[in-house]
């Protein structure tokens, strides 16, 4: 049986590389979901929910995937399709929720899913085309 030191170095370093393995999987999952994703705030108004939580969005579709920051689920949190949803309202966030969303957001509470997003105007007028340019017959009140 070795000594109280050198167990406790092992420990040491074990708990090192464990603690690396797990930044080096957090930077890589960060660094997938930037590559052509938007910066997408969340939120959603079942009662249930969090907060604002903020996440990386992708367009796949007829779906919009958004994947949150800090996760380690290798899928979509949420998957909104198009087909199911609406904008109800549109509103600025509020000074409190500012905090927690990208810089100049705008705050769309969706129909359907039970959710508000909060994104920049780029990523706001993406979305709304997006949105647009669903099937005939699919109306998108307040989208434009």
């Amino acid at each position: 049986m070795g000594s109280p030191v050198v167990l406790l170095v092992v420990a040491f370093a074990l708990l090192l590389l464990a603690a690396l393995a797990v930044g080096l999987l957090a930077w890589r999952r960060v660094r997938e979901l930037r590559a052509g994703g938007i910066d997408v705030a969340l939120r959603a108004t079942d009662g249930k929910g969090r907060g604002w939580q903020l996440g990386v969005a992708h367009y796949r579709g007829e779906e919009f995937a958004w994947y949150r920051i800090l996760s380690l689920r290798s899928g979509p949190n949420w998957v909104i399709n198009r087909r199911t949803v609406d904008i109800a309202q549109r509103r600025e966030p509020s000074v409190a929720e500012a905090y927690a969303m990208p810089s100049g957001s705008t705050v769309l509470d969706l129909t359907g899913p039970g959710l508000e997003l909060a994104m920049n105007s780029e990523a706001l007028t993406g979305f709304l085309s997006w949105l647009e340019s669903a099937p005939p017959g699919h109306s998108v009140p307040w989208a434009s």
